[in-house]
C-alpha cells in the first residue's frame, strides 16, 4: 500500500519496548502489530525509543521493520539505520564508582552499542534482572571492558534505595530504576528525550505532529515533553500523571486504542 499522507500532515511516534510494544510476558499483541504496519503504510514514521541496548531489540526492530530508534535511554540514536548521536559516559567517574561499588559488593555490566560485560564472574542479582529482559543474551566476565571504548549505559545492582549513596557522590551520572535489584546508569542530563529532539530536529516534524506511548519511570521525561503523550494503562501512577493521556494496558490492545484515541488509526 503506498503512502497516501503529505509531509504538513506526517506525524512521528515513539514507543517504548518493554510495557508498552510488549508485555510482561515479552510478547507482542497481534493488534499492536498490525496497528503499526497500518501507521507506517499511511506515511507516519515509526520509531523506537527504549532503555535497552541497540543489541537487545533487534529482533523487534526486525519483526516491525523499524530503523530508526532512541536506545539507552537517549544516549545512542539512529535514524533510518545510520547513528546521528551519542552521548557517552564519563569513564574516569565510572571507574572510580566500580571500585567503589565492588568494595559494597555491588556488581557492575558495562554496556556499549554492540556488547554488555560484567566486572564480576557471577552474582544472582545479575541473573535475576536480566532473566526479566527474556533476550537471548547475557553479559560474559570482563572486568576491563569500559577502558579504551565508548560506554552509554551502565547497569549497577544494589537493592532499593542503595543507589541514593552513588547518587550523592557521583554527579557526572543519572540514576533510573528498572528493577528492584538494578539500576541504569546515565550520562548526566541524557534521556529518551533529548535523543528524540535529534530525530525530530533531522526530520522537521513540528511538535505537534510528534507522539511518544511509554508506561516507565524512564518514560517520563519523554511524556512530559512530547505534545501528544500516552501512558499506557499497565503503567506506574507517576508515569500516567506525567502524559497527556492514558490507553488501555498493553495486553488489553492499549497501542491499538491509543492510536485510535489520537486519530492516527
Amino acid at each position: 500500500m503506498e503512502s497516501w499522507i503529505n509531509l504538513a500532515e506526517k506525524s512521528i511516534v515513539f514507543f517504548d519496548i518493554d510495557g508498552t510494544l510488549l508485555t510482561e510476558e515479552k510478547k507482542l499483541p497481534a493488534s499492536t502489530r498490525e496497528a503499526i504496519f497500518t501507521l507506517k503504510e499511511q506515511g507516519h514514521e515509526v520509531a523506537i525509543a527504549t532503555g535497552r541496548a541497540p543489541f537487545m531489540f533487534e529482533d523487534i526492530r526486525n519483526e516491525l521493520e523499524i530503523n530508526t530508534f532512541v536506545s539507552y535511554n537517549g544516549q545512542f540514536v539512529v535514524l533510518n539505520g545510520e547513528v546521528i548521536y551519542t552521548n557517552p559516559l564519563n569513564i574516569s567517574s565510572l571507574e572510580k564508582l566500580t571500585e567503589e561499588a565492588l568494595q559494597k559488593k555491588h556488581p557492575i555490566v558495562f554496556m556499549d552499542h554492540e556488547d554488555m560485560k560484567a566486572n564480576v564472574p557471577e552474582h544472582s542479582y545479575i541473573r535475576e534482572s536480566i532473566d526479566t529482559l527474556k533476550i537471548e543474551q547475557f553479559p560474559t566476565h570482563d572486568p576491563d571492558y569500559y577502558k579504551d571504548r565508548d560506554l552509554y549505559q551502565t547497569l549497577l545492582f544494589c537493592p532499593e534505595g542503595e543507589e541514593r549513596y552513588y547518587e550523592s557522590k557521583y554527579q557526572d551520572f543519572d540514576f533510573i530504576r528498572w528493577h528492584p535489584v538494578s539500576v541504569d546508569l546515565l550520562p548526566k542530563g541524557g534521556s529518551k528525550a533529548k535523543g528524540i529532539e535529534k530525530i525530530v530536529e533531522k526530520l522537521g516534524i513540528p511538535k505537534e505532529k510528534q507522539y511518544a506511548f511509554g508506561d516507565g519511570l524512564n518514560d517520563i521525561e519523554m511524556l512530559r515533553s512530547i505534545s501528544n503523550s500516552v501512558a499506557m494503562g499497565n503503567g506506574k501512577e507517576e508515569v500516567k500523571v506525567a502524559a497527556k493521556y492514558v490507553t488501555k494496558s498493553v495486553e488489553d490492545d492499549g497501542i491499538l486504542h491509543g492510536l485510535r484515541m489520537l486519530e492516527l488509526l
